[in-house]
């Protein structure tokens, strides 16, 4: 027995030893460098910038210098990481993050493999209104990516469907379909326009299941629908899509703030680009239209190569130029549109990007309410807003999360020169219809006390307490 203690008492020394060792040996000064590029980072590509500094109050300056000291006093790589993330975390953007990468080797074109290429079911929200006493699932549901049932409530009948996730990553099962439609096989690789085609078939089948199970519900008997997106963590514009076939009105898309840089100069040329080359084959109204579109990009153009010091930001002061440049919508250049009149014309994505999913409006036509909480984020807040600021839908549940708008076009990430981390910012912001940054999450009509410890049961029976107030709401609210 003394001999096993003097063991273990030469492994502690021995350990105590190499930490210490380990902390002498440790250079914080290229992590320093790091945070400082990270800040000159943030100073220039941070859209919600001016939302940090004035909606959130923060002491932007002390932020980074608490991280700088932070550094100073790590032992290790691991706690410089921990104070590049935990300053992330201070900033309190679902969009702002810092990507550490263990496999620093040259990366590889995947395999036609959908796991490879990035597609699981480990992303999709869980159920939050199927827990609620006396939900029945569809006997009869063509599309089981949207689980769907009914609630009898009193004389209502609520008809219910899940939607996890507002991307094709979360459906392998659809990916794998794709896959054999392609005539791909696993041995094959995938570069990104094959990664393209598959998206594109994944997206397509999505929107025409949507549209089938939405029909089911019809069938069923509801006249009340209850879209479920609790615990969506956000996807695509394809959430624009599916809001639009929930509801008979014609919705319109939040107006889009943009950083001033190269990113979104690149953007507005390629647009401009496209859509004069598309006026030189259109004729009469439609050639104006484009030619109109084609100088208000150039214009945006203009304003994201013109640059706005943010360095009054850092003192808790307004810039005396605008931070970011508004004027386009998350659709696009235009921020409502019948597909049916656009769908078919070659330009129809250079202007209303939805048009890229062969969505229809208005598949459900009656009361609508949207379920939301504290895991619903990104693209599922902007699914929540539109609908809400359009007074389309009425929106229970718990305060989101408050992500808004993320990367457009693959994002403008900076990777730090020591470190090798990526910081993640987001290069736009959504705006509500009263001017409100869409980052600061989405507030309920109707407020439902779920908390993250509630248990299923729980969870089910606090929705179930106030569904009828939001079906009240809903029926009054309902679009003629």
């Amino acid at each position: 027995m003394y001999g096993k203690l003097i063991t273990l008492a030469r492994l502690i020394t021995f350990c105590l030893l190499a930490a210490a060792a380990a902390a002498d040996s440790f250079d914080p000064k290229p992590w320093v460098e790091d945070l400082d590029q990270a800040r000159e980072a943030v100073a220039i590509k941070y859209a919600n910038l001016e939302w940090a500094v004035l909606e959130r109050e923060i002491d932007l300056s002390a932020l980074f210098a608490d991280a700088k000291a932070q550094l100073q006093s790590a032992t290790g790589e691991v706690d410089a990481r921990a104070a590049f993330d935990r300053l992330a975390r201070r900033l309190g953007d679902g969009h702002v993050q810092f990507r550490w990468s263990i496999d620093k080797g040259p990366t590889t074109t995947p395999h036609a493999n959908c796991a490879e290429l990035g597609y699981n079911t480990r992303i999709l929200g869980g159920p939050a209104a199927a827990l609620v006493p006396g939900y029945l699932p569809l006997p009869v549901a063509p599309a089981a990516e949207f689980p769907a049932g009914t609630i009898q409530l009193a004389d209502h009948k609520v008809g219910v469907i899940k939607i996890g996730i507002f991307t094709s990553q979360g459906l392998p099962e659809l990916c794998a379909d794709a896959l054999t439609a392609l005539n791909l096989s696993p041995e094959m690789q995938c570069d990104k326009a094959c990664s393209a085609r598959i998206d594109t078939l994944v997206s397509d089948r999505m929107t025409r299941d949507l549209e089938a199970q939405i029909r089911s519900i019809k069938a069923a008997g509801a006249d009340v629908l209850l879209v479920d997106i609790a615990n969506n963590g956000g996807g695509t514009q394809w959430a624009e899509a599916a809001a639009r076939m929930v509801t008979s009105v014609r919705l319109k898309s939040a107006r889009l703030g943009f950083v001033r840089g190269p990113h979104w100069v690149k953007y507005f040329a390629d647009t401009e680009a496209d859509l004069r080359a598309a006026a030189e084959g259109a004729l009469g109204n439609d050639r104006n239209m484009l030619m109109t579109l084609a100088a208000q990009a150039h214009t945006y153009g203009i304003e994201a190569e013109t640059p706005c010091d943010s360095q009054p930001l850092w003192y808790g002061n307004i810039p005396t130029c605008n931070w970011l440049v508004h004027g386009f919508y998350a659709s696009g250049l235009i921020d409502s549109a019948d597909p049916n009149a656009i769908r078919h014309k070659p330009w129809g994505t250079h202007i209303f990007a939805l048009i890229q999913y062969p969505y229809v409006e208005g598949v459900w036509r009656g009361p609508l309410i949207v379920l939301v909480n504290g895991g619903t984020g990104s693209a599922a807040e902007q699914f929540a807003a539109e609908l809400q600021d359009n007074h389309a839908a009425v929106v229970m549940g718990a305060p989101t999360v408050g992500a808004g708008c993320g990367h457009t076009n693959g994002g403008t990430p900076t990777t730090l020169k020591n470190s090798g981390g990526v910081l993640e910012l987001p290069d736009c912001a959504r705006f509500r219809a009263d001017g409100s940054n869409e980052v600061m999450g989405v507030q309920p009509d109707v407020l439902v006390g779920l908390q993250a410890r509630d248990g299923p049961h729980r969870q089910g029976i606090r929705i179930a307490e106030k569904l009828p107030q939001a079906i009240s709401l809903a029926l009054k609210a309902r679009p003629n």
